[in-house]
């Protein structure tokens, strides 16, 4: 014979507050294109090393080293402009939207949600509407990361500022913005 526990009771509101908390929605963008800008980058960075340590520094001093600081110089900077912008990552929870770059998370943008007015889906969102790849401001647009061609979220703040953002699965991340947005007082639910 098997003994028969009751439930424990419930406070009340207990069960409310519960289900009252959103979860948090994950959604990222992937470039694999950046991956061979990087190997470029790494190339170079090679070439400028090899260079250093094997080439003749007796006779044209000069110009192996206008060669291997220009090598060097370029390999940094195409990695540095292309593995943060690898991949983004898009964080929606009940007090704000995180976008982290790359692998690292750099760089980082934290939108509080109580300064998000609306978001709405963007189908459309190219390097070629923003200028390139990466992180990106236009005064007549606003504010991007943009990471590969696709669908977007447009988040508008409270001071009439966008911020754009390519994330796979966009129409769940403008939803996830939206209900977020219904639980917040005093802000609009949806655009």
């Amino acid at each position: 014979m098997r003994d028969h526990f009751p439930d424990p009771p419930v406070r009340p509101g207990a069960a409310d507050r519960l289900s009252a908390e959103p979860a948090v929605w994950t959604g990222r963008a992937t470039n694999r294109v950046q991956w061979l800008l990087a190997v470029a980058g790494a190339a170079c960075l090679a070439l400028g090393i090899e260079l250093a340590v094997m080439g003749d520094w007796t006779s044209g001093v000069i110009a192996l080293s206008m060669s291997v600081v220009g090598c060097v110089a370029a390999g940094l900077l195409m990695l540095y402009g292309t593995l943060p912008f690898v991949h983004v990552a898009v964080r929606v929870d009940s007090q704000a939207v995180e976008i982290r770059c790359g692998h690292i998370g750099l760089p980082r943008r934290r939108i509080p949600l109580a300064h998000v007015v609306r978001a709405e889906v963007d189908p459309r969102v190219t390097p070629r509407q923003w200028g390139g790849w990466g992180y990106r401001w236009r005064p007549e647009q606003g504010t991007a990361i943009v990471v590969r061609r696709g669908e977007g979220i447009v988040v508008t703040l409270g001071d009439g500022r966008t911020f754009t953002v390519t994330v796979d699965d966009a129409e769940a991340a403008v939803r996830a913005i939206r209900d977020r947005l219904a639980l917040h007082p005093g802000t609009p639910a949806t655009a």
